[in-house]
């Protein structure tokens, strides 16, 4: 049986083409519009002013699916996903791009969450 390839909305925190590294610091998200486990889309947006919960409830109103993050907060997470949102943590300092293709390829590494608040 072949794998089910991805489908929805991946954002990455991102500064200076690459992963921001603190999820709540960002200072834009590249989104990836993927469809049957290739692009179709990128932009990049600027998220609203950082405050509890905005982050996470404003990429649900995006439509996001999927998050890949380096360090994010327990409460990120939790409200991620209440959202309905993957995160996927951990995640080297790389060009958001690149991270994407890997998460898209199954290859995405976590180094373990390095964020303590």
């Amino acid at each position: 049986m072949e794998k089910k390839k991805r489908t929805g909305r991946i954002a990455v925190p991102v500064k200076e083409g690459k992963l921001c590294i603190h999820f709540g610091q960002s200072p834009s998200f590249v989104l990836y519009d993927v469809r049957n486990g290739k692009v179709e889309g990128r932009q990049e947006v600027v998220p609203p002013p950082h405050g509890p919960e905005v982050f996470p409830r404003w990429l649900g109103e995006l439509g996001v699916t999927d998050v890949i993050s380096g360090g994010i907060g327990r409460k990120a997470i939790d409200v991620l996903l209440k959202e309905g949102i993957n995160v996927f943590d951990g995640a080297p300092v790389k060009p958001a791009d690149k991270l994407v293709d890997d998460l898209l390829a199954g290859d995405l590494e976590s180094l373990g969450n390095y964020c303590d608040h």
